[in-house]
This record gives structure tokens, C-alpha cells and sequence, in this order.
């Protein structure tokens, strides 16, 4: 049931062979120029959990997080699950350029790593790691992280349709890149179009600033 998709751009050192109980070690890097990440939620979990997954609808709890930048409902899927479980490691808002790095000690049978948190400025984007199978040799592994769209709500690039603009860099007075969703089920983001005009344009978000490349973040696991 669970596609191996890696909100990944590359990946390297990945085994074939079950992770039995283990510590890990986890950085997180926000890649970007300019975009935050919200709060983080990661977890380890068994292999029939699944934080989201590809060319299928969002749940109720990934909308939450890509809408809002709100974890708690994947951390309560993840928990509910018997995962183990971080919430927030960075203490809040993860800047352009910042890491944050934790510990997780997986329980047997938990050999799944998955990773999620909102982009702001951004509708419904998110970065995510569903379902990585932890390696079970001792080593550093390394996973760029792309970009997704929630699919829930329409890209209008507009203030009042996301929930804060870290850096104070908002725009007023877009008309709205589009009124339309795209697709209803998560995919690989599309990008930010934003615009020059401070006052006015199809955006409020800043062509100069906001704007983005693939991948976004990168995950760096020490498996001991």
C-alpha cells in the first residue's frame, strides 16, 4: 500500500535489508533562499503507516499541516500507529540556510522514517519523507527533499490565503495567480510565480524572494 516515494530529489546508501532497533541520528536543512519551514514532525514507524502519498487525495491531517503548518494531526496518526515520535525539534520556524538536528531511538518493527512540515510562504506546500526505509548497516545517509502540493487549496499566492509571512516580506493587493486547484491529490509542487509588484500584480508573494528550486531541504541520517 505504501509507495516508497521519497519527497526526494536523490538518494544514497539506501539497503534492502529490515532495521532492527537502533538509534538515529537526524539533521534536517532548510535549502531554501528565503522560505521558512514550520514546526517539523518526524517519526519511525512500521511499514503499513504512511504519512501521505503520492497521486492520491491528502488526509484531513496532512490538509492540516500544509494548509496551516499545524503537525498535530500527523503526529497523532504517527503516534496512534505506535511510531516513535518528535515533535518540533527546531523549537519553531526553521529559516532559510538553519538545521535542526534530533535524536530517535526506533522500537523494533518501527524501520520507516518519515518527515513533514509546511512551507511558508505558501498555500498547501510541504515538505515531506514518507515511509524511508531505515538501513540497517551503520553509516550516514543522505536524502534531498523536494517539494509537494497538498492538492487542497488553490495556488492564489494571496496574504490572506496563507497563514503568516515570516521576513515581513508580503505583498498587498495580488488579483490572484488562480482561483483553481490544480489537481486534488498531492504532487510535486509547481513552484511559486510571485511577481515585482509590491501593491499589486497576480501575487503577493516577491519573484525576487520567494521563489524556488528543487530540491528544498536535505535529511541527513546517522544510523549508529
Amino acid at each position: 500500500m505504501t509507495n516508497k516515494h521519497l519527497i526526494a530529489a536523490g538518494l544514497f546508501g539506501l539497503f534492502s535489508a529490515t532495521a532492527q532497533a537502533q538509534d538515529l541520528t537526524v539533521t534536517l536543512t532548510n535549502l531554501t533562499h528565503s522560505i521558512y519551514f514550520t514546526p517539523v514532525v518526524a517519526g519511525a514507524h512500521d511499514a503499513s503507516t504512511e504519512i501521505f502519498e503520492t497521486t492520491t487525495p491528502a488526509t484531513p491531517e496532512l490538509e492540516l499541516l500544509a494548509e496551516e503548518g499545524d503537525f498535530s494531526g500527523v503526529s497523532g496518526l504517527l503516534g496512534n500507529a505506535g511510531a516513535d515520535v518528535i515533535d518540533n525539534p527546531a523549537g519553531g520556524l526553521l529559516a532559510s540556510g538553519e538545521s535542526t538536528t534530533f535524536l530517535l531511538s526506533n522500537s523494533s518493527g518501527n524501520d520507516y522514517l518519515s518527515v513533514a512540515a509546511m512551507m511558508l510562504p505558501t498555500n498547501d506546500a510541504f515538505i515531506g519523507l514518507d515511509s524511508w526505509e531505515i538501513p540497517s548497516e551503520a553509516g550516514t545517509y543522505t536524502v534531498y527533499l523536494n517539494a509537494y502540493d497538498a492538492g487542497t487549496e488553490a495556488n492564489d499566492e494571496l496574504a490572506d490565503s496563507i497563514p503568516a509571512f515570516p521576513g515581513g516580506d508580503a505583498g498587498t493587493g495580488g488579483a490572484g495567480v488562480t482561483t483553481e486547484i490544480s489537481t486534488p491529490n498531492v504532487h510535486i509542487h509547481p513552484g511559486v510565480i510571485g511577481d515585482a509588484d509590491a501593491e499589486g500584480g497576480i501575487s503577493d508573494l516577491d519573484s525576487s524572494v520567494h521563489r524556488w528550486l528543487n530540491p528544498v531541504a536535505k535529511l541527513t541520517v546517522v544510523v549508529e
